[in-house]
């Protein structure tokens, strides 16, 4: 299937200052899986696949298939579905809203992915786009996958992780701070009244150690449609965070980086 984007891809994307919590999610999935998978020497090398396969499709539950058997499809489904692709739709006419999508969580993500496989990235369409998959999509082949998820819940227990393969985490962002050092800079969350809490945000950790502000992790980040690479403080400990109504409340102590996973492949 083709990675080129449709001009109704174009106009939803640009309309998107960053992408929804799924692509994140989704994203910095297959970034851990084709790490993983790497690293398990499952794949000879790197091999990229389809966040926007599990965007299509992680998070029904108890939902019937929605693809008909192979022996149903005819030339005319094909035909059918090449023609309205290439029809642009009108700017005014609304998207559908997907509910699963904005509560998707990398876990769910990973889940989907060992549960179902993946088709590689240049099987499968691009993130972003906004066409269903067509009626032939059950055919396409997916790389099965075979592992299973192990979770941490401190910064210690992911460092053990990381020193065999990336490890999926979620960070409490904070701007202005993010966006002063987004740029491979050193994040130690909130400075001062002026911060305001972004929310949690998907993130690959990519390696650890020390500098003149304390150790650290590194993670990798989608953030405004863009992939960052910083440095995250581990000393850095969080005791109140925003409630629903915007109002400061406490919480357990936490440090800046949470909720630790890695997908572990055997053969």
């Amino acid at each position: 299937m083709s990675q080129h984007c449709h001009a109704d891809c174009q106009r939803a994307m640009d309309a998107q200052e960053e992408h929804d919590a799924a692509e994140r999610a989704d994203m910095i999935a297959v970034c851990l899986i084709s790490s993983a998978r790497m690293v398990a020497n499952l794949d000879r090398e790197y091999t990229s696949y389809s966040a926007q396969f599990l965007v299509d499709n992680a998070g029904r539950k108890n939902e019937p298939a929605q693809d008909p058997p192979p022996s149903t499809f005819t030339i005319q489904d094909c035909l059918q579905y090449l023609v309205e692709i290439a029809t642009p739709k009108p700017e005014s006419e609304p998207r559908e809203v997907d509910e699963r999508r904005s509560t998707r969580t990398l876990k769910d993500c990973l889940e989907y992915a060992l549960k179902e496989g993946l088709p590689k990235l240049e099987d499968w369409t691009h993130v972003g786009c906004v066409h269903k998959p067509p009626p032939f999509a059950s055919l396409i082949p997916r790389v099965p996958m075979k592992g299973e998820l192990i979770e941490a819940k401190t910064s210690e227990e992911a460092s053990k992780l990381l020193r065999k393969q990336p490890v999926g985490a979620k960070l409490h962002v904070f701007n202005p701070d993010f966006e002063r050092v987004r740029d491979e800079g050193f994040y130690e969350g909130p400075s001062g009244p002026e911060s305001r809490y972004v929310g949690l945000r998907d993130v690959m950790i990519t390696g650890n150690g020390t500098m003149k502000g304390g150790p650290f992790l590194e993670v990798k980040i989608v953030y405004k449609k863009k992939e960052t690479f910083l440095k995250v403080s581990c000393t850095r400990v969080l005791t109140s965070l925003p409630n629903d109504s915007g109002e400061e409340c406490e919480v357990e102590p936490t440090g800046l980086l949470v909720d630790f996973i890695i997908p572990r492949f055997s053969k």
